[in-house]
């Protein structure tokens, strides 16, 4: 007989259980009375029986167990055997087991809706706050959309095009120069994403003779999604010009690399 097979079947839990039939519950006991390891199986399957039960009446565990090894033969001279005249175990007497069982897979079954209830309303809560996340970017994005209508159609600025030269001419820009509060914003939709290691950088140009001064250099052109940048210009401006750039930017624009140009209409 494989003893590990037999054990492995799921037919000492049953007879634990006393869910098994007067003939079945003799032929296991017969099996427990031959192999020592089937009767030890058993006596685990006992002892977690009565661990899962203690928490409801902690003070019958002890006698519980008594009980059971008293009605399996078993006492503390002769802890590891089973005398032959002892007769089968009573189905009635387990069917306290069976519903010990039942208790603790209703115990258990009970925790884990708890747990996964948890679980649920952890998401909701999860979910609501990225909702409200994304309310407020929603009135952030719609207040700055407000705030620039409002600076475009101030009649102090001045628009520039920008228009793309020989390296891409494809591109194009647009600033929106306020002479009086010192700062443009620069319409960059038009540009194409620059490649890695790579950064646009704005230049303030007076044309006679040709000097350029950095604004500085556009370092999140990938993740802005409107592609509208303000930025501090305190020059007296004649054009405006972006080139490709190392990242960090240059001293001197890249000329090789001058994505667009535009001139201020007074200084042409």
């Amino acid at each position: 007989m494989d003893v590990k097979k037999y054990i492995e079947s799921g037919i000492l839990e049953l007879y634990v259980a006393g869910a098994l039939s007067e003939k079945e519950n003799e032929e296991v006991f017969k099996i427990m009375l031959q192999y020592p390891e089937v009767q030890e199986e058993v006596l685990k399957i006992e002892s977690s029986i009565v661990a899962l039960t203690s928490a409801a009446s902690p003070s019958d565990s002890k006698h519980l167990f008594s009980a059971v090894k008293s009605k399996l033969g078993l006492d503390n001279n002769h802890p590891g055997t089973i005398p032959l005249k002892r007769t089968r175990p009573s189905w009635i007497a387990y069917t306290g087991w069976a519903a010990a069982l039942v208790i603790g897979f209703t115990l258990w079954w009970t925790v884990n809706e708890i747990n996964l209830l948890k679980e649920q309303i952890q998401v909701v809560e999860t979910n609501n706050e990225l909702m409200e996340e994304q309310i407020e970017k929603a009135n952030s994005d719609l207040a700055e959309a407000k705030n620039l209508i409002t600076v475009l159609r101030n009649k102090d600025i001045i628009t520039v095009p920008l228009e793309g030269q020989a390296v891409s001419p494809d591109a194009y820009a647009k600033v929106y120069w306020n002479k009086k509060a010192g700062n443009i914003y620069l319409d960059a939709q038009g540009l194409p994403e620059p490649p890695r290691g790579k950064v646009y950088q704005v230049w303030s140009l007076k044309l006679t003779p040709l000097s350029p001064t950095s604004l500085g250099t556009i370092d999140d052109f990938k993740t802005d999604d409107n592609k509208i940048f303000t930025i501090p210009n305190p020059n007296d401006s004649e054009a405006f010009g972006i080139t490709l750039e190392p990242t960090g930017g240059s001293e001197t624009p890249t000329m090789e690399q001058l994505f667009t140009i535009g001139i201020v209409e007074s200084a042409s």
